[in-house]
């Protein structure tokens, strides 16, 4: 059967973790052919890069790993080991034939990622916080499988990023002590070879270290 054509704004209007998972079941054969080389779609590289440059290290969690586009970013970079976890086994499939990832782990951010506390030294995530996916009532779940003075760079859609109040929830967290060296550099989600409505849109990579 014919697989449908990535839709990013049907992405955008999934509505929970069942929706979640029964479109990228549908894209996960075609989402790197398609999508990813239809739209140059940048942003796992633009990730990749801020973590490298803000002294991030291994072992790393890649949230809300899809395919594994982040992954392969990151090898690039000489960076690991890397851990890919994601809602979509569909996902996680692809992305374990990428050949970068020491493990992959199925979870729904919103009810936590089954690793001990502490796991990680650095977290990184493209793509995964945006319209129809999650917002920042994940964050304590990844502050926990994190180690004290673990790196962050997690890009965030940066119209969802005022809608969702996430600018707000990394600020609290700061002021509260949970984080530190907090950034938020824009860099843009798709390159020059671009075309269509979403062409020009651009993400927050929220950087910064855990306390």
């Amino acid at each position: 059967m014919d697989k449908k054509p990535i839709d990013v704004d049907a992405a955008y209007g999934l509505a929970g973790p069942e929706q979640s998972r029964a479109l990228y079941a549908d894209w996960a054969e075609t989402y790197d052919s398609g999508f990813a080389s239809e739209t140059d779609y940048i942003l796992p590289e633009q990730v990749a890069l801020v973590f490298a440059a803000a002294g991030g290290r291994g072992p790393v969690l890649d949230v809300g790993a899809g395919t594994g586009l982040c992954g392969v970013a990151l090898a690039k970079q000489n960076l690991g080991p890397i851990d890919a976890t994601d809602i979509s086994p569909d996902m996680l499939a692809q992305a374990l034939r990428k050949d970068v990832y020491r493990d992959v782990i199925e979870a729904d951010l919103t009810e936590g990622i089954p690793v001990p506390q502490g796991a990680y030294c650095g977290l990184v995530s493209s793509g995964t916080f945006t319209h129809g996916h999650v917002g920042p009532e994940a964050l304590p779940t990844l502050l926990r499988v994190a180690r004290p003075d673990a790196i962050f760079a997690l890009a965030i859609n940066a119209r969802f990023a005022a809608a969702s109040g996430f600018d707000d929830a990394l600020h609290r967290l700061q002021r509260g002590g949970w984080i530190r060296d907090l950034r938020l550099p824009e860099v843009a989600i798709y390159g020059s070879a671009a075309k269509g409505i979403h062409r020009a849109d651009t993400a927050l990579v929220a950087v910064f270290a855990k306390v």
